[in-house]
């Protein structure tokens, strides 16, 4: 799952449990917090964004490409604080987190290929 993936589940998971009675203050801060967060490096002035953040999340795709848009061009995605936040939101609200299928160390490789059903010929010289 990409770092923008992870921003705009862990916004949908906080928008869906906040309809929530049940909700804990707990998600709702943690909710609050991550949206705060992309707020500020959105900017103040870019209305767009910020409307984008505020539109129900848990309703389309077209809301989900729209966010991911402003997250990965305001560098979102990279931040650290904002990643820890929707880690965060992902926990309290039990949503798992995928990890990526593959975990290699290609370093000093010769002929790596990784993937599935994949056909690769070499010749080393």
């Amino acid at each position: 799952m990409s770092a923008t993936e992870v921003i705009t589940a862990a916004l949908a998971a906080g928008a869906g449990a906040g309809l929530q009675d049940s909700a804990s203050a707990a998600v709702r801060d943690a909710y609050n917090e991550l949206k705060n967060r992309l707020k500020h490096i959105f900017g103040g002035n870019n209305d767009e964004a910020v409307q984008a953040l505020d539109v129900d999340e848990t309703d389309s795709a077209a809301w989900n490409a729209r966010l991911s848009k402003w997250v990965t061009s305001t560098g979102a995605d990279k931040d650290e604080q904002v990643l820890a936040a929707a880690r965060k939101l992902l926990e309290l609200t039990g949503t798992p987190i995928p990890s990526s299928k593959y975990h290699v160390d290609a370093r000093g490789g010769r002929g790596v290929q990784i993937g599935d059903g994949t056909t690769q010929n070499n010749t080393f010289s």
